[in-house]
């Protein structure tokens, strides 16, 4: 994990709509770069549902929120459009980004060995450094703890 503190990885990449969009394009005090392994999985639906119930919470506290996966956009669209999701999702297909932010990496399931992402978060601030770090977060009431944490940032 990155430490609090550590200058955010830049990037670009695609999102559900095929646009280019880098970190920091927004004018947010903070945003969310969150990491799923899979679109449509149980638990990955679970948490980015959380950001959308959320929505309007994280408008209201100026927060931005971008999730990435190594999914290809055509999966991120079909994902968003399900389940109505009104952030960004971004597509990093060979887990470049998602190595940047020690997110990626050998993974073990079902006795299978692979590469993947791993569902970790970052909060990043609007100069550009990671103020809050989650490592294995559990997918639910994972957006309300970032709301709850951003806002004792601002105390």
């Amino acid at each position: 994990m990155l430490d609090p503190g550590t200058e955010a990885p830049a990037f670009t990449l695609e999102n559900q709509h095929g646009e280019s969009i880098s970190l920091g394009d927004g004018d947010a005090a903070y945003t969310v770069v969150y990491f799923y392994p899979r679109a449509d999985t149980p638990g990955c639906t679970a948490e980015a549902c959380g950001f959308r119930d959320e929505w309007d919470a994280f408008e209201a506290a100026d927060v931005d929120v971008l999730g990435i996966s190594d999914d290809p956009v055509e999966d991120l669209a079909d994902f968003a459009a399900k389940h109505d999701l009104p952030f960004h999702l971004l597509s990093d297909p060979d887990g470049e980004v998602a190595s940047a932010y020690d997110s990626y990496g050998e993974k073990e399931m079902f006795g299978d060995v692979f590469d993947g992402v791993f569902r970790n978060t970052y909060v990043v601030d609007a100069a550009g450094r990671i103020v809050l770090a989650y490592e294995g977060v559990s997918p639910e009431e994972h957006a309300a703890r970032i709301l709850e944490d951003v806002a004792a940032l601002e105390d």
